[in-house]
Protein backbone atom coordinates (compact mmCIF):
# COMPACT_ATOMS: atom_id res chain seq x y z
CA UNK A 1 0.00 0.00 0.00
CA UNK A 2 1.64 3.39 -0.76
CA UNK A 3 2.29 5.46 1.45
CA UNK A 4 0.76 8.82 3.04
CA UNK A 5 2.14 11.89 5.31
CA UNK A 6 2.03 10.70 8.90
CA UNK A 7 -0.32 13.84 9.82
CA UNK A 8 -2.44 12.56 6.47
CA UNK A 9 -2.78 8.59 8.48
CA UNK A 10 -4.00 10.07 11.27
CA UNK A 11 -6.50 12.38 9.64
CA UNK A 12 -7.62 8.90 7.96
CA UNK A 13 -7.98 7.39 11.29
CA UNK A 14 -10.39 10.22 12.81
CA UNK A 15 -12.18 10.02 9.39
CA UNK A 16 -12.63 6.31 9.96
CA UNK A 17 -13.76 6.75 13.47
CA UNK A 18 -16.37 9.46 12.88
CA UNK A 19 -17.75 6.88 10.03
CA UNK A 20 -17.80 4.24 12.90
CA UNK A 21 -19.18 6.32 15.53
CA UNK A 22 -20.47 9.52 14.41
CA UNK A 23 -22.41 8.02 12.08
CA UNK A 24 -22.97 4.47 12.88
CA UNK A 25 -21.53 2.89 9.50
CA UNK A 26 -20.62 -0.72 9.01
CA UNK A 27 -17.20 -1.85 8.56
CA UNK A 28 -17.60 -2.74 5.40
CA UNK A 29 -18.55 0.91 3.91
CA UNK A 30 -15.93 2.37 6.56
CA UNK A 31 -13.47 0.34 4.92
CA UNK A 32 -14.86 1.39 1.50
CA UNK A 33 -15.23 4.86 2.17
CA UNK A 34 -11.32 5.08 4.21
CA UNK A 35 -10.58 3.35 0.56
CA UNK A 36 -11.83 5.79 -1.67
CA UNK A 37 -10.34 8.95 0.39
CA UNK A 38 -7.24 7.48 0.46
CA UNK A 39 -7.21 6.91 -3.18
CA UNK A 40 -8.31 10.64 -3.55
CA UNK A 41 -5.67 11.56 -1.31
CA UNK A 42 -2.98 9.75 -3.11
CA UNK A 43 -4.17 11.07 -6.63
CA UNK A 44 -3.60 14.66 -5.16
CA UNK A 45 -0.12 14.25 -4.17
CA UNK A 46 1.08 12.48 -6.84
CA UNK A 47 0.02 15.71 -9.12
CA UNK A 48 1.54 17.95 -6.63
CA UNK A 49 4.44 16.52 -4.15
CA UNK A 50 3.79 19.59 -2.06
CA UNK A 51 -0.14 19.46 -1.92
CA UNK A 52 -1.73 20.35 1.32
CA UNK A 53 -5.39 19.28 2.29
CA UNK A 54 -6.65 23.04 2.58
CA UNK A 55 -6.20 23.34 -0.84
CA UNK A 56 -8.66 20.67 -2.03
CA UNK A 57 -11.24 21.86 -4.77
CA UNK A 58 -13.25 20.55 -7.20
CA UNK A 59 -10.39 20.47 -10.14
CA UNK A 60 -8.81 17.94 -8.05
CA UNK A 61 -12.15 15.84 -7.41
CA UNK A 62 -12.38 15.75 -11.16
CA UNK A 63 -9.23 15.04 -12.01
CA UNK A 64 -9.27 11.51 -9.27
CA UNK A 65 -12.42 10.49 -10.87
CA UNK A 66 -11.13 11.22 -14.64
CA UNK A 67 -8.09 8.96 -14.06
CA UNK A 68 -10.61 6.27 -12.47
CA UNK A 69 -12.79 6.55 -15.75
CA UNK A 70 -10.12 6.21 -17.96
CA UNK A 71 -8.83 2.95 -15.95
CA UNK A 72 -12.20 1.90 -16.92
CA UNK A 73 -14.38 2.14 -13.82
CA UNK A 74 -17.56 0.58 -14.21
CA UNK A 75 -20.62 4.13 -13.76
CA UNK A 76 -22.07 2.30 -10.59
CA UNK A 77 -18.22 2.70 -9.43
CA UNK A 78 -17.71 5.70 -10.24
CA UNK A 79 -21.28 7.15 -8.81
CA UNK A 80 -20.11 5.26 -5.66
CA UNK A 81 -16.66 6.81 -5.34
CA UNK A 82 -17.99 10.67 -6.24
CA UNK A 83 -20.23 10.01 -3.20
CA UNK A 84 -17.85 8.30 -0.97
CA UNK A 85 -15.73 12.01 -1.93
CA UNK A 86 -18.51 14.29 -0.92
CA UNK A 87 -18.83 12.19 2.41
CA UNK A 88 -14.76 12.92 2.71
CA UNK A 89 -15.00 16.59 1.71
CA UNK A 90 -18.05 17.34 3.72
CA UNK A 91 -16.30 16.18 6.50
CA UNK A 92 -12.88 18.14 6.13
CA UNK A 93 -15.08 21.15 5.64
CA UNK A 94 -17.42 20.15 8.86
CA UNK A 95 -13.69 19.73 11.26
CA UNK A 96 -12.79 23.48 9.72
CA UNK A 97 -9.91 21.94 7.24
CA UNK A 98 -11.32 22.88 4.12
CA UNK A 99 -12.26 26.63 4.41
CA UNK A 100 -15.60 25.55 1.48
CA UNK A 101 -16.43 22.19 0.61
CA UNK A 102 -16.20 21.75 -3.22
CA UNK A 103 -18.32 18.22 -2.60
CA UNK A 104 -21.95 19.65 -3.80
CA UNK A 105 -20.74 20.63 -7.00
CA UNK A 106 -18.92 17.10 -7.56
CA UNK A 107 -21.56 15.38 -10.41
CA UNK A 108 -20.72 12.04 -11.43
CA UNK A 109 -22.94 9.63 -13.90
CA UNK A 110 -25.80 7.70 -12.17
CA UNK A 111 -25.14 4.15 -12.81
CA UNK A 112 -27.27 1.93 -14.78
CA UNK A 113 -30.28 0.36 -12.55
CA UNK A 114 -30.44 -3.11 -14.04
CA UNK A 115 -33.83 -4.65 -13.03
CA UNK A 116 -32.86 -7.55 -10.64
CA UNK A 117 -33.49 -11.28 -11.22
CA UNK A 118 -36.72 -12.45 -9.69
CA UNK A 119 -38.04 -16.13 -9.01
CA UNK A 120 -41.73 -16.71 -10.77
CA UNK A 121 -44.23 -17.71 -8.20
CA UNK A 122 -44.45 -21.33 -9.29
CA UNK A 123 -40.39 -21.30 -9.12
CA UNK A 124 -40.31 -19.88 -5.49
CA UNK A 125 -43.00 -22.60 -4.74
CA UNK A 126 -40.96 -25.28 -5.95
CA UNK A 127 -37.79 -23.81 -4.08
CA UNK A 128 -39.88 -23.62 -1.17
CA UNK A 129 -40.78 -27.45 -1.56
CA UNK A 130 -37.17 -28.68 -2.39
CA UNK A 131 -36.02 -26.86 1.00
CA UNK A 132 -38.65 -28.69 3.06
CA UNK A 133 -38.48 -32.36 1.43
CA UNK A 134 -34.54 -31.88 1.96
CA UNK A 135 -35.40 -31.26 5.34
CA UNK A 136 -37.65 -34.46 5.79
CA UNK A 137 -35.39 -36.67 7.24
CA UNK A 138 -35.06 -33.99 10.36
CA UNK A 139 -31.61 -33.87 9.52
CA UNK A 140 -30.09 -30.72 11.34
CA UNK A 141 -28.23 -29.30 8.70
CA UNK A 142 -30.96 -29.28 6.09
CA UNK A 143 -33.38 -28.13 8.72
CA UNK A 144 -31.43 -24.90 8.75
CA UNK A 145 -31.34 -24.09 5.49
CA UNK A 146 -35.18 -24.67 4.67
CA UNK A 147 -35.86 -21.88 7.27
CA UNK A 148 -33.13 -19.98 5.34
CA UNK A 149 -34.88 -19.90 2.25
CA UNK A 150 -38.23 -19.78 3.72
CA UNK A 151 -37.22 -16.98 6.16
CA UNK A 152 -35.71 -15.00 3.29
CA UNK A 153 -38.45 -15.36 1.36
CA UNK A 154 -40.93 -14.49 3.85
CA UNK A 155 -39.91 -11.70 5.34
CA UNK A 156 -37.08 -9.93 2.50
CA UNK A 157 -34.74 -8.78 5.04
CA UNK A 158 -30.90 -8.68 3.93
CA UNK A 159 -28.54 -11.84 4.39
CA UNK A 160 -26.66 -9.81 7.39
CA UNK A 161 -29.57 -8.94 8.91
CA UNK A 162 -30.70 -12.85 9.02
CA UNK A 163 -27.12 -14.14 9.79
CA UNK A 164 -27.61 -11.84 12.30
CA UNK A 165 -30.60 -12.76 14.37
CA UNK A 166 -30.87 -13.99 17.93
CA UNK A 167 -33.71 -16.15 19.49
CA UNK A 168 -35.11 -13.16 21.33
CA UNK A 169 -36.00 -11.46 18.20
CA UNK A 170 -37.87 -13.85 17.30
CA UNK A 171 -42.34 -13.35 18.65
CA UNK A 172 -43.37 -16.90 17.84
CA UNK A 173 -46.72 -15.79 19.06
CA UNK A 174 -47.34 -12.91 16.79
CA UNK A 175 -45.43 -14.31 13.76
CA UNK A 176 -42.90 -11.03 14.22
CA UNK A 177 -39.55 -10.95 13.42
CA UNK A 178 -37.33 -7.95 14.99
CA UNK A 179 -34.31 -7.17 12.67
CA UNK A 180 -31.45 -4.61 13.08
CA UNK A 181 -30.92 -2.82 9.54
CA UNK A 182 -28.70 -0.36 8.08
CA UNK A 183 -27.60 2.45 10.05
CA UNK A 184 -28.71 0.43 13.09
CA UNK A 185 -32.25 1.03 12.48
CA UNK A 186 -34.32 -1.78 13.97
CA UNK A 187 -38.10 -2.58 12.20
CA UNK A 188 -40.58 -5.73 12.87
CA UNK A 189 -41.10 -7.57 10.17
CA UNK A 190 -44.00 -10.13 9.84
CA UNK A 191 -43.08 -13.68 8.77
CA UNK A 192 -45.80 -16.56 7.39
CA UNK A 193 -46.95 -19.44 8.59
CA UNK A 194 -44.51 -21.73 6.09
CA UNK A 195 -41.57 -19.61 7.85
CA UNK A 196 -43.10 -20.42 10.95
CA UNK A 197 -43.26 -24.60 10.21
CA UNK A 198 -40.03 -24.11 9.74
CA UNK A 199 -38.81 -22.21 12.50
CA UNK A 200 -40.39 -24.39 14.77
CA UNK A 201 -38.70 -27.21 13.74
CA UNK A 202 -35.31 -26.40 13.41
CA UNK A 203 -35.72 -24.58 17.29
CA UNK A 204 -36.68 -28.35 18.27
CA UNK A 205 -34.96 -30.88 15.94
CA UNK A 206 -31.72 -29.11 14.17
CA UNK A 207 -30.60 -25.95 16.18
CA UNK A 208 -30.23 -28.02 20.02
CA UNK A 209 -28.31 -31.06 18.12
CA UNK A 210 -25.41 -28.32 16.80
CA UNK A 211 -25.61 -25.46 19.62
CA UNK A 212 -22.38 -25.76 21.90
CA UNK A 213 -21.28 -23.26 24.37
CA UNK A 214 -20.07 -20.47 22.00
CA UNK A 215 -23.52 -20.50 20.02
CA UNK A 216 -24.41 -18.04 22.53
CA UNK A 217 -28.26 -16.55 21.13
CA UNK A 218 -27.75 -16.97 17.59
CA UNK A 219 -30.53 -18.15 15.85
CA UNK A 220 -28.88 -19.78 12.99
CA UNK A 221 -25.85 -22.09 13.42
CA UNK A 222 -23.19 -23.38 11.22
CA UNK A 223 -21.74 -27.01 11.55
CA UNK A 224 -19.74 -25.99 14.38
CA UNK A 225 -22.08 -24.51 16.20
CA UNK A 226 -21.01 -20.97 15.78
CA UNK A 227 -23.21 -18.06 14.41
CA UNK A 228 -23.78 -18.66 10.77
CA UNK A 229 -21.59 -16.96 8.25
CA UNK A 230 -23.07 -15.03 5.54
CA UNK A 231 -20.79 -17.19 2.77
CA UNK A 232 -22.58 -20.66 4.04
CA UNK A 233 -26.36 -18.96 3.75
CA UNK A 234 -25.10 -17.45 -0.05
CA UNK A 235 -24.48 -20.68 -0.71
CA UNK A 236 -27.84 -22.78 0.41
CA UNK A 237 -29.27 -20.31 -1.44
CA UNK A 238 -27.69 -20.61 -4.54
CA UNK A 239 -27.81 -24.58 -4.32
CA UNK A 240 -31.66 -24.53 -3.80
CA UNK A 241 -32.64 -22.19 -6.21
CA UNK A 242 -30.08 -23.66 -9.18
CA UNK A 243 -32.05 -26.88 -8.83
CA UNK A 244 -35.15 -25.63 -10.36
CA UNK A 245 -35.77 -26.00 -13.87
CA UNK A 246 -35.52 -22.64 -15.82
CA UNK A 247 -34.75 -20.14 -12.30
CA UNK A 248 -32.02 -17.67 -12.89
CA UNK A 249 -28.97 -18.05 -10.86
CA UNK A 250 -29.27 -15.63 -7.34
CA UNK A 251 -28.53 -15.61 -3.92
CA UNK A 252 -29.81 -14.12 -1.10
CA UNK A 253 -30.36 -11.27 -2.39
CA UNK A 254 -31.99 -12.43 -5.51
CA UNK A 255 -34.86 -13.85 -2.56
CA UNK A 256 -35.05 -10.08 -1.05
CA UNK A 257 -35.89 -8.96 -4.73
CA UNK A 258 -38.28 -11.71 -5.27
CA UNK A 259 -39.79 -11.41 -2.02
CA UNK A 260 -40.53 -7.58 -2.81
CA UNK A 261 -42.05 -7.99 -6.33
CA UNK A 262 -44.30 -10.61 -5.20
CA UNK A 263 -45.94 -8.39 -2.37
CA UNK A 264 -46.36 -5.79 -5.13
CA UNK A 265 -47.94 -8.01 -7.61
CA UNK A 266 -49.58 -9.29 -4.95
CA UNK A 267 -51.52 -5.62 -3.85
CA UNK A 268 -49.26 -4.48 -1.09
CA UNK A 269 -48.82 -0.65 -0.97
CA UNK A 270 -44.96 0.26 -1.76
CA UNK A 271 -45.02 2.53 1.49
CA UNK A 272 -45.56 -1.17 3.61
CA UNK A 273 -43.08 -2.86 0.99
CA UNK A 274 -40.26 0.18 1.81
CA UNK A 275 -41.13 -0.91 5.90
CA UNK A 276 -40.69 -4.27 4.89
CA UNK A 277 -36.81 -3.60 3.23
CA UNK A 278 -35.93 -1.35 5.53
CA UNK A 279 -34.95 1.24 2.54
CA UNK A 280 -34.55 4.49 3.74
CA UNK A 281 -35.86 6.10 0.54
CA UNK A 282 -38.77 5.53 -1.66
CA UNK A 283 -36.63 5.57 -4.89
CA UNK A 284 -35.04 2.65 -3.86
CA UNK A 285 -37.94 0.80 -3.54
CA UNK A 286 -39.92 2.12 -6.67
CA UNK A 287 -37.42 -0.14 -8.72
CA UNK A 288 -39.72 -2.81 -7.80
CA UNK A 289 -42.42 -1.85 -9.57
CA UNK A 290 -40.46 -1.51 -12.58
CA UNK A 291 -39.92 -5.09 -12.36
CA UNK A 292 -43.76 -5.83 -12.03
CA UNK A 293 -44.40 -4.20 -15.28
CA UNK A 294 -41.18 -5.85 -17.12
CA UNK A 295 -42.86 -8.90 -15.86
CA UNK A 296 -46.21 -8.38 -16.96
CA UNK A 297 -45.78 -7.18 -20.45
CA UNK A 298 -43.75 -10.36 -20.53
CA UNK A 299 -46.56 -12.35 -19.85
CA UNK A 300 -48.65 -10.22 -21.77
CA UNK A 301 -46.35 -10.47 -25.33
CA UNK A 302 -46.83 -14.43 -24.45
CA UNK A 303 -50.22 -14.87 -24.10
CA UNK A 304 -52.31 -11.49 -25.73
CA UNK A 305 -52.72 -12.78 -29.25
CA UNK A 306 -52.55 -9.40 -30.22
CA UNK A 307 -49.51 -8.53 -28.79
Amino acid sequence: MESLPAEWESLLEEYGRQLRLGRNRSAHTVRAYLGDARSLLLHLRSQHAEFEIAQLDLAGLRSWLAVLSKAGAARATMARRASAARTFTAWLHHTGRLAMDPGPRLAAARPHRALPAVLGREQAREAMAAAESGAAQQDPMALRDRLIVEMLYATGIRVSELCGLDLEDIDRERRLVRVLGKGGKQRTVPFGIPAEDALDAWLVHGRPALATAASGAALLLGRRGGRLDQRQARTVVHEVVTAIPGAPDMGPHGLRHTAATHLLEGGADLRIVQEVLGHASMATTQLYTHVSIERLKKVHDQAHPRA
